[in-house]
């Protein structure tokens, strides 16, 4: 083991290095499993592979849609195509409005979107209008 912060070899059971006096594990400058110098923000040794920083953590996309939110608005108001619109489908939502407003052709507009509303919620519909995958 070598120190992460001069990169002076360490022994095992040590706390600190008696190099530089740092506690074991601190400092971002050297392998402590190689004791070569290492860049800062780097997540291996590029000399020997060992992991010498944070995982990346990968963040939710805050443009997902919600599915919940999705489902509710195609149960409450899927008649419109709102929830078509929500999720960047405005072609069918679009028809879903005109069928609509021919009040003769409403009933299937609403059982459209009752359809689609269930499919949404069990995630038979999964994706928005770019592709991009639904969050819980």
């Amino acid at each position: 083991m070598y120190c992460k912060n001069c990169g002076k070899p360490m022994e095992d059971a040590a706390v600190v290095c008696v190099s530089c006096g740092v506690p074991r594990g601190a400092g971002n400058q050297f392998c402590q499993n190689c004791g070569q110098p290492v860049m800062p923000n780097a997540f291996a040794c590029t000399h020997c592979g060992a992991q010498v920083g944070a995982a990346p953590v990968q963040q939710a996309n805050p443009a997902a849609k919600s599915r919940i939110c999705a489902g509710l608005l195609g149960l409450f108001l899927g008649g419109l195509g709102i929830h078509n619109f929500y999720l960047g489908y405005t072609g069918k939502a679009v028809a879903q409005l005109i069928l609509t407003i021919t009040v003769l052709l409403a009933p299937i507009s609403g059982i459209w979107a009752l359809i689609e509303a269930i499919m949404i919620l069990t995630g038979s519909i999964a994706v928005d209008g770019k592709g991009l995958p639904l969050r819980d």
